[in-house]
């Protein structure tokens, strides 16, 4: 239990204050550091691997699996710490490449 009172103690500091544009640096180094505390700092680093094919090893298909999954969490929790106007450009988006366009908008 302690690790999941841990894990919403970090995950407060991005709720404190969402993203609006102008706080990008801030919201990426604490974003940055949520998800490493979390193990899921990759899911922003790395686009999602094409599909194992049918013959793959269990092992691939469980990792591809697991990032997918991760994926949409760290998707869900970027959407749920910016402000509406941010929220409604990158809803349909995954995670990585939320990041890359936000990157791209703010960090010039």
């Amino acid at each position: 239990m302690a690790t999941n009172t841990y894990t919403l103690s970090l995950r407060s500091v991005l709720e404190k204050e969402k993203l609006n544009g102008l706080n990008f640096l801030d919201w990426f180094r604490n974003l940055r550091i949520v998800l490493k505390q979390e193990r899921k700092l990759y899911v922003i680093e790395k686009p999602l691997p094409n599909e194992p094919p049918a013959n793959a090893s269990r092992s691939d298909k469980d990792a591809y699996t697991k990032h997918l999954d991760e994926m949409v969490d760290v998707g869900c929790l970027m959407l749920a710490t910016m402000n509406p106007e941010l929220h409604k450009q990158h809803e349909d988006m995954v995670a990585y490449d939320m990041i890359e366009h936000l990157k791209e908008l703010y960090q010039g």
